[in-house]
């Protein structure tokens, strides 16, 4: 019986590794200077599909927000917008914990969340900061 099971699994991991699709459609650098887990990674390759579509989805916005011009060049425009990935628009990306990934609580002149800040400043690790009590 186990070796029918070892001998159906064989297939089925090869079909599962040809089929599944990329988890990113182009490639990236990964982050050095922070913790990297998944949601960095996605971050990461958001933010390097912003930069290189930014001044495209500027252009489009300003052709479809234009009164001025004809509306079929701005309906034309407008759909352009809609049919680009989500992933190359601002709003999909966070700020995050250069120490452990987090987006929430973050405090962005260290770039820390609250809790990494806290356990930072009482180490003293970061200059000028100490724990107050008033």
């Amino acid at each position: 019986m186990a070796v029918h099971d070892s001998s159906i699994s064989g297939p089925i991991l090869a079909l599962h590794q040809v089929s599944m699709p990329f988890r990113f459609p182009v490639t990236f650098e990964v982050p050095k200077h922070c913790y990297v887990n998944a949601r960095v990674l996605r971050d990461q390759f958001k933010r390097l599909q912003y930069a290189e579509h930014e001044v495209t989805r500027k252009a489009l916005k300003y052709i479809a927000r234009n009164t001025e011009l004809p509306p079929r060049a701005r309906l034309e425009a407008q759909l352009q917008l809609t049919s680009m990935p989500k992933y190359t628009a601002f709003n999909q990306i966070r700020d995050r914990c250069v120490a452990t990934g987090n987006s929430k609580s973050l405090i962005r002149d260290f770039k820390l969340n609250r809790t990494a800040f806290r356990d930072r400043a009482r180490a003293g690790l970061i200059p000028g900061v100490k724990v107050a009590s008033w």
